[in-house]
């Protein structure tokens, strides 16, 4: 079942409703729910880089580009997680294959207690890595969405009943 990211409401100044997000079920092994764009980028691959440059089309792509960087952050946070907790999950089954039938519950308990840490080690350079990552991509997203989000402010206060330039859409 989806939920919705913001509640159906009159806006202001227009006779739409305001649109809101879809928020889906966890993922069974990233356990990430996935955001369900009202305004995504139809049939965008986010698996691969976008095949051409947005500078080669006439025209504003801000937008365009600010909804791609949304999605392949998204599909990128899925990614890293989805291979995480698979590798997680595959270490953590081959580790209590090795222990010994005859183990106690409370020797099993204080052998993973073991492991966690030892994965937790391992894995901090990975994690920071993606840390770092994701930051650099997610403010790039913010800040591009700031811009555009203040543009509009900017062109609405400059024409404010429609004349001029075409509002896009929101």
């Amino acid at each position: 079942m989806l939920s919705r990211g913001l509640r159906p409401q009159t806006r202001r100044l227009h006779a739409t409703l305001v649109r809101g997000h879809l928020i889906g079920p966890s993922d069974p092994v990233s356990n990430l729910r996935p955001v369900i764009y009202d305004d995504a980028v139809p049939e965008l691959r986010t698996d691969v880089t976008h095949p051409y440059s947005l500078r080669e089309f006439a025209g504003d792509t801000q937008e365009y580009q600010w909804k791609m960087q949304r999605q392949q952050l998204d599909a990128y946070n899925h990614l890293f997680w989805t291979d995480s907790n698979l590798r997680f999950a595959a270490a953590k089954r081959a580790f209590l294959d090795s222990l010994p039938e005859s183990y106690a519950a409370e020797d099993r308990e204080f052998a993973l207690s073991g492991f966690y840490r030892r994965w937790a080690e391992q894995e901090t350079v990975r994690q920071s890595a993606y840390s770092a990552e994701w930051r650099r991509r997610n403010w790039a997203s913010v800040l591009l969405g700031a811009r555009l989000a203040y543009e509009r402010v900017m062109a609405r206060v400059e024409h404010p009943f429609g004349s001029g330039k075409p509002d896009r859409e929101e």
